[in-house]
């Protein structure tokens, strides 16, 4: 048994030969005993979606069946009859369009012509084929040597389909890793005007009108709105992390894990990979975030964010630039631990995708920052109850947010979080105030205490490591805002309470009143139940963009 981990190996006959494989084949049992004619499965990034996609290429490819076959001996797949009578049978498209991200449309032609080229690389021995016409040789040569035009392009998969079929004398499948990262492309970078006619197109004459067509899957993060990409396309069944079917297609399930788990010898390990990496929820299926698990496994168990460190979603960058005070307050609580409630459509049209509060949280949903926690119907509407799905995404969740921060900010808030331990009130006042002057909005601001307690929660993500934090926990006579139990000895605790004026002239009290609260209350009660006698107290008193903080 192969025991080395596949970090970043996405290719199914190379990961086979080389490293451990968690057996998702029973994904080709569950499609062969019923599918549409074009089916679309949506998933966050990493999670094992171009993997899926290969696995089926090798699965079903005319072209070296028998060598192909040998790459399932041993899997599930093997006991079904029913799947195992496809196994070969078909010839296969398998195209990327992962990176087909271009900051113009111009240089965006360029990709297409390039992505189209690999398409082709390994179908040249069409050009051999006796059974394939000379006009459709001659346009294979064109897009091989990247002379296509846009029309050209545009027809290029149902092009190789028809190619394909005559030399075969059947239809082709044809399979599309990460269909919308081209679009989320000229979205972001503001050509998505010009870009969508292509695409409308491509994907048209490629799964709606093409006689060749056997039948074909596509994979992706966001789900496109029919009316803007694949309008017309009747027989399209959509898996997403909410509906559809397939819910265990993508990541890894409990049982995988604690199979995983035995067969590297590190059972002792269960219950941190479900603290760092469970939680995920597609359509109520307990499901592990494989990309994480895997690095768990190759880092010798050391427990990190590792999704963090993978490529990012732009969109979701974008819309995380406009948090209003409903999102900061919506945040603060997730950050708490606690849910937030949602009407969603998981289905994205572009231009609408702005204009509507619930389309961030349909994006966290989509993205894999939130998972579903139950769900209310109500008439003709359904409102999602969504939360954190596990310490990770808590991690991960303030650090993309925390992207908004520049440069310079995050050395002054590394400035801040030192003083802040070391008891250097006017220190951590004067970089608190710059963090306010340089990241928030006097309309954000205007919103009371919640606001800045989320906002406070956020910057403290890189405390983690040595600081176990708590919100608004009981102790003593009522809730404090804000404590840091250290991780070790040497640390001291930190205690913050929070309060939020409306005039400036009120801040120096409103911070000594948050002082004498913490003694009133006895808020350091919890901290000597753990054991802590060195706490720095802060009371923080907040105006729009000002502050003062006292110590207690």
């Amino acid at each position: 048994m192969k025991t080395v981990m596949p970090i970043g190996t996405e290719y199914f006959a190379k990961l086979r030969a080389n490293y451990y494989f968690v057996d998702k084949t029973t994904f080709l049992s569950d499609f062969f005993r019923g599918h549409a004619d074009v089916t679309l499965i949506t998933r966050p990034r990493r999670f094992g979606k171009t993997l899926l996609l290969s696995m089926t290429q090798q699965f079903l490819d005319i072209e070296d069946a028998e060598k192909h076959r040998k790459l399932f001996e041993g899997l599930k797949v093997m006991d079904d009859p029913v799947a195992m009578a496809e196994q070969g049978t078909r010839p296969v498209v398998f195209m990327t369009l992962r990176d087909w991200d271009s900051n113009t449309w111009e240089s965006m032609q360029e990709f297409i012509a390039f992505g189209l080229q690999s398409v082709c690389r390994p179908l040249r021995y069409l050009l051999e084929s006796d059974k394939v016409s000379t006009k459709d040789k001659k346009d294979f040569d064109r897009l091989w040597n990247r002379e296509g035009d846009l029309g050209l392009m545009r027809r290029a998969l149902p092009l190789l389909c028809e190619m394909l079929r005559d030399h075969y004398g059947r239809d082709a499948v044809l399979l599309i890793d990460e269909y919308d990262a081209p679009l989320q492309s000229a979205w972001s970078h503001g050509y998505y005007e010009d870009a969508i006619d292509f695409y409308r197109g491509f994907f048209a004459s490629a799964l709606k009108s093409n006689p060749a067509l056997d039948f074909a899957i596509l994979t992706g993060v966001l789900r496109i709105a029919k009316e803007s990409i694949f309008s017309g396309l009747n027989n399209l069944k959509v898996s997403t992390v909410l509906r559809g079917g397939f819910a265990d297609a993508c990541g890894y399930t409990k049982a995988e894990v604690t199979k995983l788990a035995h067969d590297l010898g590190h059972e002792d390990k269960l219950e941190e990979l479900a603290s760092w990496y469970d939680g995920y929820a597609f359509q109520g299926t307990e499901i592990y975030n494989p990309w994480s698990v895997n690095n768990y496994f190759s880092e010798h168990c050391e427990a990190e964010a590792y999704w963090v460190h993978t490529s990012g979603n732009s969109i979701l960058r974008t819309m995380l630039e406009c948090i209003d005070q409903n999102r900061a307050r919506d945040f603060a609580r997730l950050m708490e631990g606690k849910t937030i409630c949602a009407q969603l459509e998981d289905s994205f049209i572009y231009q609408d995708i702005e204009e509507h509060r619930a389309n961030l949280y349909a994006l966290l949903l989509t993205t894999g920052y939130l998972k579903c926690v139950g769900r209310t119907k109500e008439d003709d509407a359904t409102w999602y109850d969504l939360a954190l799905p596990n310490r990770e995404l808590r991690s991960v969740f303030r650090r993309e947010i925390m992207k908004n921060l520049s440069y310079d900010d995050m050395n002054i808030l590394y400035d801040l979080l030192q003083a802040m331990q070391g008891g250097d009130t006017e220190e951590f006042e004067g970089d608190l105030q710059t963090v306010l002057r340089n990241f928030v909005s006097c309309h954000d601001a205007a919103h009371p205490e919640s606001f800045y307690h989320g906002l406070m929660l956020g910057l403290t993500v890189w405390l983690e490591k040595r600081y176990r934090i708590q919100s608004n926990r009981e102790s003593g006579y009522g809730r404090f805002d804000l404590a840091f139990f250290p991780k070790k000895e040497n640390l001291p605790g930190i205690l913050l309470e929070f309060k939020a004026v409306k005039e400036e002239e009120e801040l120096a009290a409103a911070a000594e009143a948050a002082c004498q609260q913490i003694e009133e209350k006895a808020y350091l009660a919890a901290f000597q139940t753990a054991g802590v006698g060195d706490v720095w107290r802060y009371g923080v008193a907040f105006c729009k963009k000002q502050v003062v903080v006292k110590a207690g």
